[in-house]
This record gives C-alpha cells, structure tokens and sequence, in this order.
C-alpha cells in the first residue's frame, strides 16, 4: 500500500473504524445527490474528485521533480490540486488504472480529512508559511505516518464501501460465509505460509476487478470485513 512523507507536527486525530465507513457513506451520499446515486461498483471516484469535490487533477512527472522518493502523488490544499505521477495514466498504463484510482481516493481522503490541519479555512493560506510550488504531502509507494494510515482506510472503504461489497461477495460466492485460508492452500496442495497473499488475493480477483482496485486492496478490505480469514475458530460447544 502506498504512504508519503509529511510535514511534521499535524497530527490527525485519533478515528474510530467505523467513523471511516460513515464519512465514505456520506461522501457517497452527497455525490448521489448533486450528480447521481452510485449504486453500482465501480465508484465514480475521478468524477467525485473532479466535479463534485472540484479538485482539479494534474498529471506530471513526479518521480523527475522528486528524485529523492518514489513519489506517485500530492496535493496542494490552497490550490485545490491533487498532482499525479505521469507513470500511473490509466489511457496510457491501462495495467496502472487501479493504482491511479486508488491514488486519487487517497488524495480526496486528505482533503477531506486533514486540509484543516494546514488551512485556517478553506480558501485561506495555509497556517505555516511554506512555498506555494511545494505539495503538502507527496504519496511515495512506501512510507507511513498516521495520516497516512488514515488516508489509506478512508480511500478503501470509498472505492470499497462496506455493503456494497458485502452484495458483491454474495453474488460471487453465494452467502456471506468467509474464505479460509487453511481450505484455500489445501485446494492448491500448499502449506500455510508458502502463498498465501497470493492465495487470498487470486480469490478475490474477480470483486478486485469488478471494483477497478488492485487484488492487493480488495485482500486487505476483505480480511478488514472478516471475509478472508487465516483459519476457522474452534467451536466451544
């Protein structure tokens, strides 16, 4: 999963799961009704950033102007700008689509969730005097920090919303029952340890691709939901 380097001291408060289910629901929800319900994967998350949020999207060469990290993402809260990496342009990296999808979620979540922590208010400067041309984060592909952490749950349950998901696997698999671990290495005649990432995530391919998010997300999302678990719990009675 993706993090980015931060400023320091703004730290974001601490959040409940739940509150990031409800505060995707409601962004959903006030997308619904100014443009249309969404009631179908896979989000509309570009038009959510775009017309709804009215965050306007650049794309540039991100990893040229910070050479110092593996920088696939930033946003500018005073410019109401998110800027994403050229190598994840979906027309032109089909395979990138989810990682670009995924990308713009986590920029909203910050938005949406830490621009008071750099606004006075919106369409103010910033508290802290910095260089407009700087982003105030950068999403490196590896680095976490707790707005990070927070920006990346918010993303996931908005292009995976809960019971949107829960009818997907109902679909898929015909019940709500979990996926194992211990049945899926078994039907692969592997032991427990050897693939399981792998395992998880070539099971849940089909929801990843109906999502438009990588199978690495939708793995995360669904053991998140208790739907992919290591192995079953023994029975008391």
């Amino acid at each position: 999963m993706a993090g980015r380097s931060t400023k320091p001291g703004r730290t974001p408060r601490f959040m409940q799961p739940q509150e990031f289910e409800d505060e995707a629901a409601l962004i959903l929800a006030e997308y619904g009704r100014k443009k249309a319900p969404v009631t179908v994967p896979p989000i509309p998350i570009d038009e959510i950033v775009e017309e709804h949020f009215e965050i306007a999207v650049e794309i540039r060469d991100l990893r040229r102007e910070y050479p110092e990290g593996d920088v696939l993402g930033a946003i500018y809260f005073n410019d109401k700008l998110i800027a994403v990496d050229q190598s994840l342009v979906p027309d032109d990296f089909p395979a990138m689509r989810s990682r670009y999808r995924f990308t713009l979620a986590h920029e909203l979540a910050h938005w949406r969730l830490h621009r008071h922590l750099y606004l006075r208010q919106a369409g103010q400067k910033t508290i802290a005097a910095i260089n407009s041309t700087r982003p105030d984060h950068v999403l490196r592909s590896r680095q976490y920090d707790p707005k990070e952490v927070q920006a990346n749950r918010l993303a996931a349950c908005l292009l995976m919303p809960r019971e949107m998901l829960k009818r997907g696997w109902h679909e898929q698999f015909g019940g709500m029952e979990p996926l194992y671990l211990d049945d899926l290495c078994r039907n692969a005649s592997v032991a427990i340890g050897e693939m399981d990432e792998a395992l998880f995530e070539d099971a849940c391919r089909p929801l990843a691709t109906m999502f438009e998010v990588s199978p690495e997300s939708m793995r995360y999302r669904l053991v998140e939901m208790k739907l992919l678990q290591t192995k079953r719990e023994p029975l008391l009675f």
